[in-house]
């Protein structure tokens, strides 16, 4: 036992992560073998979720056969002797979970506000007054279309896959789109998966799936606010950061 504790401090492995009632959710996620289970859970609750308190932790081997449950929270997670490509499966025991009930994943069940368009022409300071006053003092601007290929040169250096940061908030994450995207606006787009829920959906967009990722962490964003480079994942625990 002595031996599988005896970890090198560079020691990692890259888990694929799964949750029992999020059913699309499924991330591949590097561990360090000396992180405390309780530690794997906190990255954990950051990625879908479950709280730590809820959380209960079970690794599977490469042929989706069970190898343990990490029901030791002070223990390192290497004590398990994970391998990479081995699955680690979020289990959530609190009923009253924000994951539970699909709503996380089916906005259909989530109640819509909804106005009618005589209310809405009716009330002030909206969008749509602020447009019409805006169109009436230089209408001209109003006239201009954004063309197809609107941005399409700044696409030509990022690539699906390509690790990156967004502008606004230098929020960080994986390409997962690059092209037009119709139902959104004319032009060229850039589809991210953000590696912490900052996004607003799982890569469906009014109708249309551009890609696929866990709910609230995709984002399509005009692709002059993303660079591409070396941005690895930033390790929530690290002491410089709060």
């Amino acid at each position: 036992m002595a031996s599988r504790l005896q970890l090198q401090a560079d020691d990692s492995v890259l888990l694929r992560a799964t949750h029992s009632n999020l059913k699309s959710f499924s991330a591949d996620i590097r561990f360090s073998l000396q992180m405390t289970v309780e530690s794997v859970k906190e990255k954990l609750w950051r990625k879908c979720g479950t709280s730590v308190n809820s959380m209960c932790l079970e690794l599977y081997d490469d042929t989706g056969a069970k190898i343990s449950d990490l029901s030791d929270n002070l223990r390192p997670l290497g004590f398990y002797s994970p391998q990479d490509g081995f699955r680690l499966h979020v289990v959530d025991l609190d009923p009253s979970s924000v994951t539970s009930g699909g709503w996380l994943e089916d906005t259909s069940l989530v109640e819509k506000y909804s106005i009618s368009e005589e209310a809405y022409g009716k009330l002030d300071g909206t969008f749509r007054k602020f447009k019409e006053k805006l169109a009436s003092q230089n209408p001209s601007a109003f006239e201009t279309k954004i063309s197809d290929d609107y941005m399409e040169d700044l696409c030509a250096n990022i690539k699906v896959g390509d690790r990156c940061e967004v502008e606004p908030g230098e929020k960080r994450g994986v390409v997962m789109f690059v092209g037009r995207a119709e139902s959104v606006a004319p032009g060229f787009w850039v589809g991210v998966q953000y590696d912490e829920p900052l996004g607003k959906h799982d890569g469906m967009v009014k109708g249309t799936r551009y890609f696929n990722c866990p709910p609230l962490h995709g984002a399509l964003i005009r692709p002059e606010k993303v660079k591409v480079g070396e941005y690895p994942e930033r390790d929530p625990f690290d002491e410089d950061e709060i």
